[in-house]
């Protein structure tokens, strides 16, 4: 999803996940407009704000074949050479290289914020536990309990937002009724943010 909205009388756009979609994956088309929106919205000096709930880019043979990881980068330059003000918060789901291009803060991100239903990790905790504890999992007299308790402890140790925040991956963790006026206030601080980009020609756009 991206679209305009105006928080504390300034106007902002916005890029989101739609959960109800695919589960709110990136696929060729949704790189292709987020990147394209991010762009537009940086050359008019028009702040961002990401609201991301994404479990990962979209697999299959037809979304390699249509350039998925080429398409994906696009929206990572976007990001990455945009110079307005660049806000995340992190409402669900940031797994994998999706979260990777949606604006994190080693991309840039003046401000990354999370709810407390946040989960940043490289996989979902349900999928790293089929990977790493596949034999543990299948020797256990209750394999389901088995997975249960696994599923638990890796979300528990990695892929909670105040682990993130431990490592510096975000800023904060927030309420969900604390967003809008954290938003606005982030907004007034960065009103004179003036960015720069190393001196070249042009960038390499991955087209």
């Amino acid at each position: 999803i991206v679209g305009f909205a105006r928080l504390g009388g300034q106007s902002v756009g916005i890029v989101a996940q739609q959960p109800a979609v695919l589960a709110g994956v990136l696929d060729v088309e949704a790189s292709q407009k987020s990147a394209r929106f991010v762009r537009f919205c940086d050359a008019f000096n028009i702040p961002l704000v990401v609201f991301e709930d994404v479990p990962g880019f979209m697999p299959g043979l037809n979304q390699e074949h249509g350039g998925i990881i080429r398409h994906g980068a696009k929206l990572l330059y976007a990001f990455s050479e945009a110079t307005v003000p660049k806000i995340t918060v992190i409402v669900r789901k940031a797994y994998g290289g999706a979260y990777c291009v949606m604006n994190p803060r080693h991309l840039g991100a003046d401000l990354v914020l999370a709810w407390p239903s946040a989960e940043i990790a490289v996989m979902g905790p349900d999928g790293a536990v089929n990977v790493i504890f596949r034999r543990e999992i299948a020797d256990a007299e209750d394999p389901a309990a088995r997975k249960a308790e696994l599923v638990a402890d890796y979300r528990e140790r990695f892929a909670n937002p105040y682990v993130a925040a431990a490592s510096g991956f975000i800023d904060n963790v927030i309420e969900p009724h604390e967003t809008r006026p954290r938003l606005i206030n982030t907004l007034e601080m960065l009103q004179n943010k003036r960015g720069s980009l190393p001196p070249k020609k042009h960038g390499n756009i991955p087209l």
